[in-house]
């Protein structure tokens, strides 16, 4: 049963992940950068773009800020919107910690619950 719960949350959490688009006119700096292919500079390319020259009229303007072309604008479209709320992808996994960085936080140990003592069936 746990497992299939598990399926579940999984499927879930991609359907809704797949479906979820980024607002080009309302994203902050750290949505921005929740998509694919899109570090600080880009984000801020992006967020400059639209304070000069006003809100995105459609996705393909996203070619005229600099750094951005075809193909990183056909990666990130099923991602993007320029109206609607915008709702974040599934996060980027975080880079793995480098050995002996002191950055690193170490895990804190699960306890495991303690099963109680089952009585024996009266006959």
């Amino acid at each position: 049963m746990k497992k299939l719960l598990l399926i579940l949350a999984s499927v879930l959490a991609f359907c809704s992940s797949a479906m979820a688009a980024i607002n080009l006119n309302t994203a902050t700096q750290q949505e921005l950068e929740s998509l694919n292919g899109i570090g600080p500079a880009k984000a801020k390319a992006i967020m400059d773009y639209r304070t000069k020259q006003g809100p995105f009229k459609t996705v393909d303007e996203l070619k005229n800020v600099p750094g951005i072309g075809d193909k990183t604008l056909e990666k990130l479209r099923k991602d993007i919107a320029v109206s609607g709320k915008s709702v974040a992808p599934a996060a980027k996994p975080a880079a793995p910690a480098k050995a002996g960085s002191s950055s690193a936080v170490p895990a804190k140990p699960v306890a495991k619950p303690v099963a109680k003592p089952v009585a024996p069936a009266k006959p």
